[in-house]
């Protein structure tokens, strides 16, 4: 999976427990996947449907009702839903989900594999503002996934963060190619 794919898959707080849920032997259809993912109808059909946006996700022809439509995984959804679910095993409790269902805090932890500096992060990241990256980065360092060291090996010294415990077990379940 790469960054630009995972930023988007986790743009909609609901997608990664979604997939995981699929991968996981739910039913794909709505009903069981609402009841699993206990998130509102609405945020429920936003990230549903961004999913099938994304061709990670499809309407699965000849099953279920017109209104109440059966979903299956793509190919491109069944790697995605892998990771989904590797993450979701790692993070199980609501108070970590909380953390994992932020548009940032996966991908952040996706590049921190090895010690970045904040303009690193913001780079690998593509899209992100200063001020939702350094959001994040306070929220994962309150968490102790993320680490902060400062690097005074240069003349002028600078943090650099990277991922730990829990964070650093997401980050190798993502498994993007560094």
């Amino acid at each position: 999976m790469d960054i630009e794919l995972l930023v988007n898959i986790t743009s909609k707080a609901w997608a990664l427990k979604i997939l995981a849920l699929l991968d996981s032997g739910v039913p794909g259809r709505q009903a069981p996947l609402l009841a699993a993912t206990q998130a509102s109808r609405t945020s429920f059909a936003a990230s549903l449907s961004h999913l099938v946006q994304l061709g990670l996700l499809e309407k699965n022809p000849g099953h279920g009702h017109p209104l109440r439509p059966e979903f299956r995984l793509t190919p491109a959804g069944e790697a995605a839903a892998s990771v989904a679910g590797r993450i979701m095993k790692i993070a199980p409790d609501d108070d970590a989900f909380a953390i994992i269902r932020r548009s940032w805090a996966v991908p952040i932890l996706a590049v921190t594999h090895s010690p970045e500096r904040f303009s690193g992060i913001k780079s690998g990241l593509g899209t992100i503002t200063d001020r939702a990256l350094s959001q994040s980065l306070c929220i994962l360092e309150d968490k102790a996934w993320l680490k902060r060291e400062i690097d005074v090996s240069q003349r002028a010294p600078f943090p650099v963060y990277h991922a730990a415990n829990a964070g650093r077990k997401i980050s190798h379940a993502i498994g993007l190619s560094h």
